[in-house]
């Protein structure tokens, strides 16, 4: 899962939102040195994305990927993910996809001098662009898949990506509501954050 899938499976807690989105970045035991809703969001990171990398639906939807991205097959399932989430995102949140990114940002701002220094650093872009919103169109997702490839080891093979998920984009969509399905009960038995803002059809 990517920013905007772990934002959303974060609760209400600020604290644990906050330790959640920026996990990635605090590596090994370091998460000690963090308060305890802060380190309960970066276990939560961990736990999640074991839990994702380990899937079977997951893995199923990875290997529309693998020919070409091969160990990065899981890094585009995660945003192809988001992209799901972002674009059928009333299904999930009562909140409108933008008032929440709002809300996230709001918290992230407001714990800035907490963020490790590579978060400081991508979180204005973050914000100025609105880059969780635009996960919900095509081109917004090029766009993140680009900005992957510039900064980190990402194969530059965005079209390709971008090509795979449209021929394919009804049985992934699928793959990913499977899913969610299992990580949302996941989340609320084995991890024990209530969700209250479901959609009670989910």
């Amino acid at each position: 899962m990517n920013f905007l899938a772990h934002l959303y499976l974060s609760g209400e807690s600020e604290k644990i939102m906050l330790g959640n989105f920026m996990a990635d970045y605090v590596k090994g035991r370091k998460h000690e040195n963090y308060k305890a809703e802060i380190q309960k969001g970066i276990l939560l990171h961990r736990s999640i994305d074991f839990y994702t990398d380990t899937h079977p639906i997951v893995s199923q939807s990875g290997k529309y990927f693998r020919e070409v991205y091969r160990k990065y097959s899981g890094v585009i399932t995660d945003i192809i993910y988001d992209h799901f989430l972002a674009r059928n995102w009333n299904m999930y949140h009562m909140q409108p996809l933008p008032k929440f990114v709002s809300h996230c940002h709001e918290v992230l701002v407001k714990n800035y001098l907490v963020l490790p220094r590579q978060v400081k650093m991508f979180l204005p872009f973050l914000i100025q662009s609105r880059r969780l919103e635009t996960y919900a169109e095509i081109e917004g997702l090029r766009t993140a898949l680009n900005i992957m490839v510039r900064h980190t080891s990402l194969p530059d093979k965005t079209d390709y990506a971008i090509d795979i998920l449209l021929e394919n984009y009804e049985a992934l969509e699928t793959e990913f509501h499977t899913f969610m399905k299992d990580i949302i009960a996941y989340i609320e038995k084995e991890k024990e954050i209530e969700l209250k803002y479901l959609v009670d059809k989910i």
